[in-house]
C-alpha cells in the first residue's frame, strides 16, 4: 500500500519508477527511444513498400520534369538578353518577345543621348534566319544579332578576339551550343579553317565561336555587325532597331535616369532596366504562351497523382491494422497517437520516395541537355520546394487515409 504524503503529487505517486524517469526525458530523447511502429508496419509488407516508393518517385520525377523544363524555357529565352551589356533597356511598345520583335525608330537614341548621367544608347538589330547547317545541310531557324563592332552591345568575351573579322562582308561568329550536329564544323572553326554555308540563298562564312545555347523559340544564334545584319534585310533601314541600350554613368542612380528617359521618351516606347526587361521576357513565356501554362498544369497534375498513390497504399495499410488501433483506442490512447504512426509512415515514405526520384531527374536533366542543348540543371531552390512538396504531399495522403480509424469505435469492430 502506497502512503501519499502531503507534499507529495498523486499523479507522481501512481507512476511507476521508469514511467517517472520517462517524463523527464527530452523530447528528442523519448523519441530516439520510441518503437518505430510506422516503420515496423511498413517493413512488414516489402512488395507494398516498394510499390509506394516507386510511386511516390515516379510523381517526384513528373514534377522535377515539369518544373526543370519550365526553367528551362525561361531560362533559354533570355540567354541573348543575359549576355547584353546596359542598364536600361529600350523596346518598342509592340514589343512581344525577342524571337518575333517589333521595332522602333532609332532616333529615339539620340533623343535621350544629351541627358544627364546617360554614359552611352547603342542599337542593337535582332531577327530570325533560316541557315543551311555546314555539316548535315539541313536547314534550321536562328536567332541573328547586329551589333556596333566598335561599341559592342553584348558581353560575351569569346567574340571580343573576332569583332574585327566581323567588319568584313558576310562574316559571323557562331554559337558553338546550338542545337544540332555541329561537332565537325566547331572542330574545323577551332582549328581557324573556313567554314561556309548559305543564308537566304547567300554565302557566309563562320570566323568564331561563342558559348549561348539553344532556346524554344530558335536553335541557337549567329551574332555579326549591324552592317552585315542589314544586308539580310533589304525592306529594314538602319533607322529600325530592335532595342535600345543605355548604359549609365559610373555612380549614377539608375532609378534616376530611367525616369528621365521615360518623360523624354514619346509613347511608341518603354524604357526598364534590364531586370525589369527579363522580367517583361519571362512573364510573357510563363503566361501569355500555352507552354509556360501546360508546365504549371503538369507538376499540379504529377502532386495530385502521388497523393493518390500514397494514400491508396496508406489507406490499405490503415484497413490491415484497424483491429490493432483499436485496441490501442481501447487501451486508452488518443487518436493523437495513432495519427503520429500513419504520419510516421507518410514521411518514412516521403523520403524514401524522394530520393530514387531525384536520381532519376539528374539523368533525365542530363540527357535533356545533350539532346535539346537547353539549359536544365538541378537547382537549390528546386531541390527544396520538390522535397517540401513530397512531405506535403504524403502528409495530406496520411491525414485522409487516418479518418476511418478516428472514426472508428472499438466496440464496433471487435
Amino acid at each position: 500500500m502506497t502512503l501519499i504524503l502531503p507534499e507529495q503529487d498523486e499523479t507522481e505517486v501512481l507512476l511507476s519508477e521508469p514511467e517517472k524517469n520517462r517524463t523527464k526525458m527530452g523530447f528528442w530523447q523519448r523519441l530516439s527511444q520510441r518503437t518505430p511502429l510506422g516503420w515496423k508496419q511498413l517493413q512488414k509488407n516489402k512488395g507494398r513498400l516498394f510499390v509506394a516508393i516507386a510511386g511516390i518517385g515516379f510523381a517526384d520525377l513528373l514534377i522535377f520534369a515539369q518544373l526543370g523544363i519550365q526553367g528551362a524555357l525561361f531560362e533559354s529565352n533570355t540567354l541573348l538578353i543575359q549576355s547584353i551589356d546596359a542598364d536600361i533597356v529600350i523596346r518598342s511598345t509592340q514589343y512581344r518577345d525577342l524571337s518575333l520583335p517589333s521595332t522602333f525608330p532609332r532616333r529615339r537614341l539620340y533623343q535621350i543621348r544629351d541627358l544627364n548621367n546617360v554614359e552611352s544608347a547603342e542599337a542593337l538589330y535582332t531577327d530570325t534566319v533560316v541557315w543551311k547547317n555546314p555539316q548535315t545541310l539541313k536547314k534550321t531557324q536562328l536567332t541573328l544579332a547586329g551589333q556596333n563592332i566598335q561599341s559592342p552591345a553584348l558581353k560575351i568575351p569569346e567574340i571580343t578576339p573576332h569583332l574585327n573579322k566581323l567588319n568584313q562582308p558576310d562574316t559571323f561568329v557562331f554559337d558553338q551550343y546550338a542545337r544540332g550536329e555541329y561537332v565537325k564544323v566547331v572542330e574545323q572553326v577551332r582549328q581557324g579553317k573556313s567554314v561556309k554555308t548559305e543564308i537566304n540563298r547567300r554565302t557566309i562564312e563562320v570566323v568564331g565561336l561563342f558559348p549561348l545555347g539553344a532556346s524554344f523559340a530558335t536553335d541557337g544564334t549567329l551574332i555579326t555587325s549591324q552592317e552585315n545584319f542589314l544586308r539580310f534585310f533589304p525592306d529594314r533601314s538602319a533607322g529600325q532597331i530592335t532595342l535600345g541600350l543605355v548604359k549609365v554613368k559610373a555612380g549614377s542612380d539608375i532609378d534616376q535616369v530611367l525616369a528621365s528617359i521615360q518623360a523624354r521618351l514619346p509613347k511608341d516606347t518603354i524604357a526598364t532596366t534590364k531586370l525589369g526587361y527579363l522580367d517583361v521576357e519571362q512573364a510573357y513565356w510563363a503566361s501569355n504562351t500555352p507552354i509556360g501554362v501546360i508546365f504549371s498544369l503538369g507538376a499540379v497534375m504529377a502532386f495530385v497523382v502521388g497523393i493518390v498513390i500514397v494514400f491508396q497504399i496508406l489507406s490499405t495499410d490503415v484497413n490491415e491494422h484497424l483491429g490493432e488501433y483499436a485496441t490501442f483506442k481501447a487501451m486508452g490512447y488518443s487518436d493523437r497517437f495513432i495519427i503520429f504512426i500513419v504520419l510516421e509512415e507518410a514521411m518514412i515514405l516521403a523520403v524514401l520516395g524522394f530520393i530514387p526520384g531525384l536520381g532519376l531527374a539528374l539523368a533525365q536533366y542530363a540527357l535533356i541537355q545533350n539532346v535539346a542543348a537547353l539549359p536544365i540543371a538541378m537547382t537549390f531552390a528546386r531541390f527544396s520546394f520538390v522535397f517540401f512538396l513530397t512531405l506535403v504531399m504524403c502528409g495530406v495522403s496520411g491525414l485522409i487515409a487516418i479518418r476511418k480509424v478516428q472514426a472508428a469505435d472499438p466496440a464496433d469492430i471487435f
